[in-house]
């Protein structure tokens, strides 16, 4: 398990007093270990759990030549220019082989999934044809030889690989498992990540209020930003800014959890015994990362315990969502041995203008719309203070505007990384 310092040793331009957002996503993918336990669950209980090994397709779907719709099968080879007249020999229903022969001028009424009776490659959908009796007419020009016929194995060979190995199980997976007959799948142990708030200014809810104090918000943000990624919580609430607390949370965090996060605490210089007590029992660097709102965070691993990673987050409310959508929830997506890709940013145009200064990289919280031209438009929710929560609730993205950026004038065209349920 490499250290703090040799991490950054390998990091080209590392400096913990200005490191760009992607040189942190850097460092954390290079900090944190996927677990490696798995267990095997009903498909009922897999959903949003993390594939621990590939799935195998034990047999072909579908297993067999099939008809994609209800309709009349037949030859494929007799489609002539002019139109065609079959005589309809006996019905094929899904759920069992037709067993009869079919000869040249004749056509078997087929259901939607019924099995391709021997020699018959091409269906006329019912809508198509002119019934007379015991006999089909079509016109020319419908169709081509094979229409409307699905092939064995067309979605999984026997022997393929279904699913791989680090993907999240969504409905659709679930769905692809049950169609393989699989009662189960195999997944990764969900992973236990523990939460407090520090600060004697922070009240629980429930308390009276008092001057200089303010309700903790970030337990239940950060609650929700857990439970969406299907993590195990451990509410351990506020902490005071009292050594002797402060130890012993950080200590059964680490008997209990893979990761801890906190929030407060963290900012540079601050006179605070959450930094000290982070660097005394653990293997922590503490950053100012050039970004807005999130400035200081602090990363690293306690060293008792199960040496669970540490994310010390910033205060203020907002803060602490951006820091955890843009770096935790990445690292925390690795831990779990799931597939990390980058967020999704949709491009659109800024509905107004947007002042940045380059070199650092701002997320402003914002909505995109699709206007009656069919453009995407991204707009920010007014006020972008780092405590202004609200602003958090009315957007459904954050508009990221990157390191290297200037101004924005209506019309330049911006990146949104859309919320998509991540929170």
């Amino acid at each position: 398990m490499k250290t703090i310092e040799q991490i950054a040793a390998e990091l080209q331009g590392y400096d913990p007093q200005a490191l760009s957002a992607a040189q942190v996503n850097e460092f954390l993918a290079r900090l944190v270990t996927p677990v490696t336990e798995a267990e095997d669950v009903g498909l009922f209980d897999a959903l949003g759990r993390v594939l621990a090994r590939d799935i195998i397709s034990p047999i072909s779907v579908p297993p067999h030549d099939n008809s994609a719709m209800d309709g009349f099968a037949f030859d494929g080879s007799q489609l002539p220019s002019a139109p065609l007249s079959l005589s309809v020999v006996g019905t094929a229903f899904a759920g069992k082989a037709w067993t009869g022969s079919v000869g040249p001028g004749q056509c078997v009424k087929i259901m939607t999934g019924a099995i391709m009776p021997a020699g018959l490659d091409t269906v006329v959908p019912l809508e198509f044809v002119k019934v007379e009796g015991d006999r089909i007419s079509l016109p020319a020009g419908i169709l081509q030889p094979g229409d409307n016929r699905r092939f064995k194995g067309e979605d999984l060979m026997e022997g393929r690989a279904a699913l791989r190995r680090g993907q999240t199980l969504g409905p659709a997976a679930l769905g692809l498992i049950a169609s393989l007959g699989l009662p189960t799948a195999p997944v990764m142990r969900r992973i236990k990540v523990a939460y407090f708030s520090t600060g004697d200014e922070i009240l629980s809810l429930g308390e009276a209020p008092r001057e200089g104090a303010v309700y903790d918000s970030n337990r239940y943000t950060v609650y929700g930003l857990l439970r969406r990624l299907g993590i195990e919580v451990i509410d351990m609430g506020v902490v005071g800014d009292d050594p002797a607390s402060l130890e012993a949370a950080f200590l059964q965090a680490a008997d209990a959890a893979d990761a801890i996060i906190t929030s407060g605490g963290v900012s540079m210089g601050e006179a605070d015994h959450t930094k000290a007590l982070m660097k005394q029992l653990g293997d922590v660097a503490f950053w100012r990362i050039a970004m807005r709102p999130g400035r200081p965070m602090a990363v690293g691993r306690l060293k008792g315990g199960r040496s669970p990673v540490l994310f010390g987050l910033p205060g203020n409310p907002v803060a602490v969502m951006v820091t955890f959508l843009a770096f935790v929830r990445p690292a925390l997506q690795q831990l779990m041995g799931a597939e990390v890709t980058p967020p999704v940013l949709l491009q659109a145009r800024s509905g107004e203008a947007m002042r940045k200064k380059p070199g650092r990289t701002e997320y402003q919280r914002g909505t995109v719309v699709r206007e009656a031209d069919g453009s995407l438009v991204a707009r920010t929710t007014g006020n972008q203070g780092s405590g202004v929560l609200r602003s958090m609730v009315e957007a459904n993205g954050l508009i990221v505007l990157h390191h290297g950026q200037g101004n924005i004038a209506v019309g330049d065209t911006v990146d949104v990384m859309v919320f998509d349920g991540a929170i």
